[in-house]
């Protein structure tokens, strides 16, 4: 059984990081883009998660602030959290 989650705006949501850089897996889950990271690695491992427009099979992938994450129809920018 596939699990579809859909969303409804298009446009691109900013998810702030506090680190140097995030793991793939555990972007998709801190962007409630899935729900467990189980799920994470099967759309990763099955060619459904696009970074900077380009598919990528690697759940470990490191992103960094400027990177862009697409996925079932949303679209994430990674930024840097502001330290005041």
């Amino acid at each position: 059984m596939k699990v579809r989650i859909r969303r409804v705006n298009p446009a691109e949501i900013s998810i702030p990081i506090t680190t140097e850089f995030i793991k793939l897996e555990s972007f998709l889950k801190l962007a409630d883009a899935v729900p467990s990271g189980g799920m994470a690695k099967t759309f990763i491992q099955n060619g459904e998660v696009s970074v900077n427009g380009e598919v990528c099979l690697m759940r470990g992938k490191k992103l960094y602030p400027g990177d862009r994450v697409s996925f079932d129809g949303g679209r994430w920018l990674v930024t840097a959290a502001d330290r005041a």
